[in-house]
């Protein structure tokens, strides 16, 4: 995955991994304040831990890597 700090905001730069995974979405670089609550109405998806274990997106990246 490489650098983390590229990957979310600068706000989030001194949080543990653990921190990050509670944070919410928006500490991941470019996602909006409004992307994220797009995404909690869509999946009720509400942390950066909630993005990464969503079945639907787990589902599509098998899919995606299946595809390659």
């Amino acid at each position: 995955m490489g650098d983390i700090a590229s990957k979310i905001d600068g706000s989030f730069e001194t949080a543990s991994i653990s921190e990050l995974a509670d944070a919410p979405v928006a500490a991941l670089q470019g996602v909006s304040a409004g992307d994220a609550e797009h995404l909690k109405a869509a999946f009720n998806i509400k942390t950066v831990r909630d993005l990464g274990t969503n079945k639907h997106f787990l589902w599509a990246q098998a899919i995606a890597k299946l595809a390659e």
